[in-house]
């Protein structure tokens, strides 16, 4: 099996957490491709690529510690959103991000997180804890939930409010979200990507970014959908069955290099 076959089910996910780490799609892929040129042109990075999807973030990671420099390539301009996103991510090392990202949405062990990071196990406890922190001394807002599954939406709900956050509505079809925002548009978006009635959560979701830009946050069991190439990507993406932790996480983040509202 080449080199190329063994990582492609992964970079997906590579290219997710280089999107959340950095808050740019762009800049991201930037640190991606640097990250496998790097590996393809050095024996022992190939050699840790070999390994799997550890050593995958493991090589991504020696670069992005060691040429944090890399610049947004052009065209790279992303908006308002990505704008904060850049100011944002001074306020919380680079290290606690990662550490919380590999741990949540990356859905890594600790363990393999120390790994990655190349530190103790209880040295990444003590940076998700720290970028928590950080993270939640941002603003409550106001949230929209598109989700036609009845017991998701609920626990949804619950996570939401239970991180200080109110909802100002919830749909099942992109017809109720459009009625929602008609009333009151949120502050962040939770959207699933299959709706009660056939509709898509990509096209409600488009709805709201054409009348305002506020992070969104896609929960879905489909996530090969999104993550194809093929159009601008989510920066943020979780996939069913999800842990609370990651949701979380992902509602942090997003809120934290993001322009939700203030309630």
């Amino acid at each position: 099996m080449s080199l190329a076959t063994k990582i492609a089910s992964d970079l997906p996910f590579l290219r997710r957490y280089a999107r959340a780490l950095t808050g740019s799609q762009l800049s991201g892929d930037n640190y991606v491709r640097a990250a496998l040129e790097a590996a393809l042109s050095d024996d022992d990075l190939r050699e840790e690529l070999e390994t799997g999807k550890v050593g995958l973030y493991r090589v991504f990671n020696r670069i992005w510690a060691s040429a944090q420099a890399i610049p947004v390539i052009a065209g790279d301009t992303g908006g308002d959103h990505e704008a904060a996103a850049q100011a944002q991510l001074q306020k919380v090392t680079p290290i606690s991000r990662q550490a919380l990202l590999l741990t949540t949405l990356e859905d890594f062990s600790t363990p393999d997180a120390a790994s990655i990071l190349g530190l103790s196990a209880s040295e990444v406890d003590e940076l998700v804890s720290e970028a928590i922190g950080e993270i939640e001394r941002e603003s409550a807002t106001t949230v929209l939930i598109i989700e036609d599954e009845p017991l998701i939406s609920m626990q949804l709900e619950d996570l939401v409010r239970s991180l200080g956050h109110e909802i100002c509505g919830t749909a099942t079809t992109r017809t109720e979200a459009k009625a929602v925002v008609e009333r009151d548009m949120p502050g962040l978006v939770l959207a699933d990507i299959q709706l009660a009635d056939g509709s898509s959560g990509l096209d409600a979701v488009d709805d709201i970014l054409a009348q305002e830009q506020v992070p969104v946050i896609f929960v879905t069991a489909y996530p090969e959908r999104l993550l194809t190439g093929s159009r601008r990507e989510p920066t943020y993406l979780v996939t069913k069955p999800f842990r609370e932790a990651s949701v979380r996480a992902a509602i942090s983040q997003a809120l934290f290099f993001g322009s939700g509202r203030p309630v």
